[in-house]
């Protein structure tokens, strides 16, 4: 007989998790389109690669300084309506890119990308308190973070395809990437609006006894997290070092997603082989997202399970600035690539453990918003030192640093926080 835990967790695993992936999958080629739009779009509006690194990381800016009041505004009018706003404000802002006509008008409108999208991951996160007990937490964070390795994987393909559309209708490559893939959001709105529920207790394929059994589960740990008040969970000295040892993973990971099809096309290929190619490394962060967890179930300590995967991260990072040939290159990128997201899960769990209610909320929001200042950092760094070298490979070893700054935080960070 099957115990009503595993069998709750698994029916809001299959009824939840698909519209979330889907979510962020549409989210995520929302925000990292303009990696292969750049290969057009430089020339079009006349800008230097560090220029246009400048407008991409602009997301970034606007994520960050939205995120929290965001996630709070998400708890008291809940998921289903945010979440409906946050995906139709992205969708639009993401269709007047196509129509950039100036580097200012880039610049304003990839700000307002990331205001408009300003807390949908930090909101999933606090979302999946509700929904999964602690033990099952990180697979469901895992399987929720495939969706971007997915993204990355689907918006290569596409990505690559689109350019090759250039002058139909009168339209360039560069514009049909943000058109194409604004439609994805705009379509979801309405799906949001009728399929998300705006809690446990008011979900229609949960059975009572289900709902209660995951009422009492939740209850029985909160009891033994230390903060539900916002404020002073932003004031929590545990909340600012985690935000700080987050930096670097987000960093590493912009940095190369945004990078990546740039290094490729110095392989000597097309956009739509480019395309293609940028699919396999993708592939290789979503099996990592979906093993790894699973691996690390029956694991009393997570600690290793973050900390391992950044090491090797560094070291495919430096191996893929200082191989000969471009397959070893591209081998090393792909498991660097893997390697970077794989630890995440394990370190989403950590916030949880001190946390719940509104404090959650603004901590998964602060530690996000602090950490995707990574992602500003990457797209304006990188392409300065790309600048500075003249070389695609060389902004590799800033990123291996930046990664194994953030273990080494995270060892130390993580002795301090309660299991």
């Amino acid at each position: 007989m099957v115990d009503i835990g595993e069998a709750t967790v698994r029916r809001i695993t299959w009824r939840l998790m698909p519209l979330l992936c889907l979510l962020y999958l549409v989210a995520y080629i929302d925000r990292q389109n303009v990696a292969f739009a750049k290969l057009q779009m430089v020339g079009d509006l006349g800008l230097s690669e560090a220029a246009y690194g400048l407008g991409s990381a602009l997301f970034f800016l606007g994520y960050c300084l939205f995120e929290i009041p965001s996630n709070l505004v998400l708890e008291r009018v809940g998921p289903r309506l945010w979440f409906a706003r946050i995906i139709g404000a992205w969708g639009l802002v993401t269709l007047a890119l196509g129509f950039a006509w100036t580097p200012t008008s880039f610049y304003i409108l990839r700000f307002l990308l990331g205001v408009a999208e300003a807390g949908f991951f930090p909101g999933v996160l606090y979302l999946l308190t509700l929904w999964f007990p602690q033990k099952e937490r990180a697979q469901a964070i895992g399987q929720f973070m495939i969706a971007s390795a997915l993204a990355n994987a689907v918006g290569a393909a596409i990505g690559g395809l689109l350019l090759e559309l250039d002058g139909v209708a009168g339209l360039r490559g560069w514009q049909w990437v943000f058109v194409a893939t604004a439609v994805p959001a705009l379509l979801l709105v309405p799906v949001v609006l009728t399929r998300l529920p705006r809690s446990p207790a008011e979900a229609p394929w949960l059975t009572d006894p289900q709902k209660e059994w995951l009422a009492a589960t939740l209850a029985e740990e909160g009891t033994t997290r230390e903060h539900a008040n916002p404020l002073r969970a932003l004031g929590d000295g545990r909340v600012i070092l985690l935000c700080l040892a987050y930096l670097g993973l987000p960093l590493s990971a912009y940095g190369l997603s945004y990078w990546l099809p740039t290094i490729v096309r110095g392989f000597g290929v097309g956009n739509a082989t480019n395309g293609l190619l940028n699919v396999i490394p993708w592939l290789g962060v979503a099996a990592a997202l979906w093993w790894l967890p699973r691996r690390a179930a029956s694991s009393d300590g997570f600690k290793r399970f973050i900390v391992g995967p950044a090491l090797v991260g560094v070291v495919t990072l430096i191996l893929a600035a200082a191989l000969p040939s471009p397959a070893l290159q591209f081998a090393a990128l792909c498991i660097a690539a893997a390697a970077i997201f794989a630890g995440q899960p394990f370190f989403w769990v950590l916030p949880g453990r001190f946390l719940t209610g509104g404090a959650a909320a603004a901590g998964f929001a602060a530690i996000n918003s602090v950490g995707n200042l990574g992602g500003f950092v990457a797209q304006s760094v990188v392409p300065k030192i790309h600048d500075a070298t003249g070389s695609d490979l060389a902004p590799m070893f800033f990123l291996a640093t930046m990664l194994g700054l953030s273990g080494g935080a995270i060892v130390l960070i993580e002795r301090r926080i309660p299991r």
